[in-house]
């Protein structure tokens, strides 16, 4: 049955830009949550569905991709997870702890090295899902465990020396693989279930962005400053061009290496982890103002830059698939320039 022409065509206007179906829910969401917070709390079905459904709906996405792990591919998904690791977490960590040696805790350009940490040693669970829901496989989208691991001041407060309190408890660990691991369960039991659910990453990417962007105070963002913007056009490029390399050199995925431009964002409760690290030491406590500041301003820029240059990469190298394998339509969905792709078989 053809699907009839849009009046006014939403979703194609969308897909032609960049990650547009994550992105522009997000910025819609913290346009609201900034100059109109009170409309998303009147209740009911309206605050659950765009105020407080993001972490359901993530949830949701993580129990459906747990269904598509088998036995098989569970290896190639621990892999991915461990490369995102190293490339967005350790090494920009250990090189930002060098340069410390060399400046001091105030950092470079009036933005101190605890605001260079707790900017690039973490990211965006919730936009990587988002990004690889639309353009990734199993392997991508089970690599979110990555952000669980780094989502927060764990490697910030590591890496500052405040070791102390940087254990991760074992039920927050917990709560964030439980829904994978259900869903492995189910999907392996019950193939029928994975079938079923196979659409489910790409339906609730819009609504899980918005609530996303309702915890994103746009007044923190202008605060931040030139140098809190500054911060978030280095991040996304920087730190998401190591993942790139680890996909491509480590993980070998070819044409397919620009998703891991998609790590390269700023995980929104980093915006606390100046705070943390000050009550662990102290003597950070002069930087923490400026810091959280730079921190909020990094974490919208690099949730706008980190997808755009992903999905620009993998247009430009012939990839912008969305997961069924097909190409994504330039002008509309019965407009396409280049032909569909058959869908990569993973080994």
């Amino acid at each position: 049955m053809s699907t009839p022409a849009s009046r006014v065509p939403i979703y194609d206007t969308l897909n032609r830009i960049p990650g547009g179906l994550m992105i522009v829910p997000l910025i819609l969401g913290s346009i609201v949550g900034t100059l109109a917070p009170a409309a998303l709390d009147i209740g009911s079905f309206t605050t659950a569905l765009f105020k407080e459904g993001a972490m359901a709906f993530m949830g949701l996405v993580i129990f459906a991709t747990g269904m598509q792990i088998t036995p098989r591919n569970a290896g190639p998904i621990v892999g991915t997870a461990s490369v995102i690791l190293l490339m967005k977490s350790v090494v920009p960590g250990v090189l930002i702890a060098l340069l410390g040696l060399l400046t001091g805790m105030h950092g470079l350009f009036g933005i101190s090295i605890l605001a260079m940490l707790a900017a690039m040693d973490n990211s965006n669970g919730g936009i990587w899902l988002a990004f690889t829901g639309r353009y990734g496989d199993q392997r991508d989208r089970g690599a979110y465990i990555a952000s669980a691991i780094n989502d927060g001041p764990f490697f910030t407060l590591i890496l500052i020396g405040a070791s102390g309190l940087a254990d991760i408890p074992l039920e927050v660990f917990l709560a964030a693989i439980v829904p994978l691991l259900l869903g492995i369960l189910v999907g392996n039991l019950d193939p029928k279930w994975t079938e079923v659910l196979r659409p489910v990453p790409e339906m609730v990417i819009p609504f899980f962005s918005f609530g996303l962007g309702t915890g994103i105070n746009l007044t923190d963002v202008l605060s931040g400053g030139i140098s809190g913007l500054a911060l978030g056009l280095v991040v996304a490029p920087v730190t998401g061009g190591l993942v790139y390399l680890g996909y491509r050199f480590l993980l070998k995925r070819g044409p397919r290496s620009g998703i891991g431009f998609a790590a390269g964002t700023t995980a929104g409760n980093s915006i606390a982890t100046p705070a943390i690290a000050a009550a662990a030491d102290p003597s950070l406590q002069s930087y923490v103002g400026v810091a959280t500041t730079q921190v909020a301003a990094c974490v919208l820029v690099s949730a706008l830059m980190a997808p755009a240059i992903a999905s620009w990469l993998l247009k430009r190298n012939g990839e912008l698939r969305s997961p069924d394998g097909s190409i994504e339509p330039e002008i509309s969905s019965d407009r396409m320039r280049s032909p569909v792709r058959p869908q990569t078989v993973m080994k």
